[in-house]
């Protein structure tokens, strides 16, 4: 009976010690976030401001789809997502497969500038977009030079080149950021399933869709998430490239949320009605890209 007993006395000590380090970051976890989600959801049901707010119940979800601006916002928010993730995320696994290739000399330099414009600053690398798209700017020159066009092209000005711009911008920084998670989940890819494959006679092109993209479905799913995730609360683009111009046409749900909370101070209320929106399609889409991506039975 006495080794039992120390046994459970050990067992006992061991979960101790796991409470010991889950509770501080669960109480972490819930102060910082699952409370700021209630105290939103609360507030979203408030109008005024300061100490002057009443309860309006779903006055403020209702005004939401009543905003035209906001309802633009929706628009643009979802076109960056469907061009820019998909191309985003087939650029990165390409990338990746080419720079997993054990024959390419210098793998380390091109991985690195690859993955460069990740570790770029918000803020740096939208000024330098706005200074290559400008009226003036080196992009308009090298057009120009090159004959492709006559004039300058007012890229930041006009809606539809404006979104190009953010898209392409989107892409240039996070392409890398992608691509690293790709190119670890082809390193533990065995090469002798490649080695096997080009011995029952399959070509490159059926190896990467029979072999590498199955295997790295998991890699898929959750690089389409946390691209998903990113792009519904898109943010500095918005704000630092175009400033949500031309006249609003390229303005996104988390910098129209920022504009009535700080900006216009519309009141918190109805910037919190917006900001459970975007947590509610933050939600929804993540799960339906965790179920399609899951091959669990």
């Amino acid at each position: 009976m006495e080794p039992k007993k120390k046994s459970m006395s050990l067992m006992a000590k061991q979960n101790s010690a796991g409470w010991v380090f889950l509770i501080p970051a669960s109480a972490m976890i819930a102060i910082m976030s699952f409370f700021p989600m209630i105290k939103a959801f609360v507030m979203s049901l408030q109008t005024g401001s300061g100490s002057r707010t009443e309860f309006a119940g779903f006055y403020n979800y209702i005004r939401m789809f009543q905003d035209k601006i906001f309802i633009r916002s929706i628009g643009n928010t979802f076109l960056y997502l469907a061009i820019e993730v998909p191309i985003m995320l087939v650029l990165a696994i390409l990338l990746a497969q080419l720079l997993n290739n054990q024959h390419l000399k210098f793998k380390g330099l091109f991985r690195t500038c690859v993955f460069l414009p990740c570790a770029t600053s918000l803020v740096s690398y939208a000024i330098i977009f706005r200074f290559l798209f400008a009226t003036d700017g080196f992009v308009n020159h090298l057009l120009q030079g090159l004959h492709i066009t006559s004039a300058n092209i007012n890229f930041l000005g006009t809606a539809g080149t404006a979104k190009f711009v953010i898209i392409f911008a989107l892409i240039w920084r996070w392409t890398g950021y992608n691509m690293v998670f790709f190119l670890a989940g082809l390193q533990n890819i065995e090469y002798s399933v490649y080695e096997a494959a080009q011995i029952d006679g399959a070509n490159g092109w059926k190896t990467f869709w029979s072999i590498t993209v199955p295997l790295l479905k998991p890699v898929i799913v959750m690089t389409a998430i946390q691209s998903i995730n990113g792009t519904l609360q898109l943010f500095d683009e918005s704000m630092n490239l175009t400033n949500g111009g031309p006249a609003n046409a390229t303005i996104t749900m988390s910098h129209y949320v920022y504009n009535k909370a700080f900006v216009n101070a519309s009141g918190f209320g109805y910037a919190c009605a917006m900001a459970f929106l975007i947590f509610i399609l933050v939600a929804i889409l993540a799960a339906i890209s965790q179920k399609v991506g899951d091959t669990r039975d």
